[in-house]
């Protein structure tokens, strides 16, 4: 990703987190990924890191219409990924992605629903997605943007991120062509 891409989804990202009265903690840990495939407008994600504990772990994401987060799992974080504002499709699926049809439950907003694996959730803003480890899943806003919730338990980042196309990584490599309006989470790791 060009660094001039990533300032621009900043600012976008504060701009609608302004609009909707979402008020930021003081020098936000920001992250924006393309997941490595150079193609942020279609596999993107702009997310802020307000609590990281030892025990658990809280992000804000931001993505708007045609952007999709990637299918993945993870081995050891469970999450609830939360719609704020807008409306979300989420992706489901019990093991690997194609490789069975089975059923299985998901906690959706606190109640256990019984889905096919594969199967596409919608969310509401408020309504959540209780995500065990193991469970993959993809999401994307089907309204013009979204702003996401996540509240887990600790977040690795670099060695808890299973994602099915072997060409996605988590951190974009950053091409500088303009200087940076603020430090990423993973500059740290470039």
């Amino acid at each position: 990703m060009k660094r001039s891409q990533i300032n621009h989804a900043i600012r976008e990202a504060e701009k609608f987190f302004k609009k909707h009265l979402w008020a930021l903690p003081p020098h936000p840990r920001w992250d924006v990924t393309d997941f490595g495939l150079g193609d942020f407008d279609s596999k993107g994600l702009v997310l802020i890191n307000l609590a990281e504990e030892p025990e658990y772990c809280e992000k804000l994401m931001f993505a708007k219409n045609g952007q999709r987060t990637p299918a993945h799992c993870h081995a050891k974080k469970k999450e609830d990924i939360i719609v704020r504002t807008g409306k979300l499709a989420v992706q489901l699926w019990h093991e690997r992605p194609f490789e069975v049809k089975n059923t299985f439950q998901i906690k959706v907003s606190g109640n256990l629903q019984t889905i096919t694996s594969g199967e596409i959730i919608t969310l509401q803003a408020g309504e959540r997605v209780t995500l065990v480890p193991g469970v993959y899943h993809e999401f994307y806003p089907i309204s013009n943007a979204c702003i996401i919730g996540e509240v887990s338990t600790a977040n690795d980042d670099l060695n808890d991120n299973f994602f099915v196309d072997p060409e996605i990584g988590r951190f974009s490599d950053i091409e500088e062509d303009e200087p940076a309006i603020v430090k990423l989470i993973s500059d740290k790791y470039t």
